[in-house]
């Protein structure tokens, strides 16, 4: 636990500080975090990230994720159009490949550049629309796993989905989005200004919702995991594990922020 504290607040430190720079300095600091959860996603699957699918896979994610500029592509998506284009040259692997790269092969490394990019892709989108967006959903997300974590162990009797994360619990879960909602209530207070505009109750369900999204992102990381037969994404953060069983959350709440409106 004191390591996970002293990792956590380090982290949290670093993140926070590069958030508060905005501009190229975090659109780097998010490409280093694409680039990281791709090789935890290919190292998972025993793949080499310099392997052939691995390079495009990367490079469709960072495509997604990162601004691009609509003069390179005047009337179309920059996003979308360079994904395409390296998702096209997976496929193309198939015809030099002499029959080695299949098309059920592309399925992984395309699905995981959509997975990485997209929801790194809404983090910038948040953090270029406003701070206190990324902040409201920071606090959702670290309320709802601290008091999960704390209700589950001391109050827990009943198992969430025992099959894929056998140590979540309902009351867990219950307790991760009764503390979403009181920090929500305190961010609304203290920031009622800096949110948008959507009314109090509104943003009450939102921040319910957002809560549950986050725990599902968190099951599908865990469910991946099983899958690949390992404990956690990676070794960078010492007692949390790697980029994506941190980010594993936030990859599906910025996307639903954005799906409702609130950038």
């Amino acid at each position: 636990m004191l390591q996970r504290i002293i990792t956590g607040v380090i982290g949290g430190a670093i993140f926070i500080a590069l958030l508060v720079l905005g501009g190229a300095w975090f659109e780097l600091f998010t490409a280093l975090l694409v680039i990281i959860a791709m090789q935890e996603l290919f190292k998972m699957a025993k793949l080499s990230i310099l392997s052939f699918e691995g390079v495009l896979a990367t490079l469709a994610a960072l495509s997604l994720a990162l601004p691009i500029s609509d003069q390179w592509f005047p009337g179309a998506d920059g996003h979308l159009m360079l994904f395409t284009f390296f998702l096209f040259a997976m496929l193309a692997g198939m015809v030099f490949s002499k029959g080695k790269y299949s098309f059920e092969d592309v399925g992984f490394p395309f699905l995981s550049a959509f997975y990485v990019g997209i929801g790194f892709q809404s983090l910038l989108g948040a953090r270029n629309a406003s701070i206190y967006i990324v902040i409201l959903a920071l606090l959702i997300v670290w309320a709802t796993d601290i008091a999960a974590y704390f209700v589950g162990k001391y109050f827990g009797k009943n198992k969430l989905i025992p099959s894929v994360s056998p140590n979540k619990t309902i009351e867990g879960s219950i307790g991760g989005v009764a503390a979403a909602v009181v920090v929500t209530i305190l961010m609304f207070l203290f920031f009622k200004h800096d949110l948008p505009e959507i009314g109090f109750i509104k943003l009450i369900i939102f921040a319910i919702i957002f809560s549950v999204v986050g725990q599902i992102g968190d099951l599908v990381e865990s469910a991946i995991k099983r899958h690949f037969g390992v404990k956690d994404s990676g070794k960078l953060l010492p007692g949390h594990g790697g980029i994506l069983d941190r980010f594993d959350n936030l990859i599906f709440v910025f996307p639903i922020m954005h799906l409702l409106g609130l950038f």
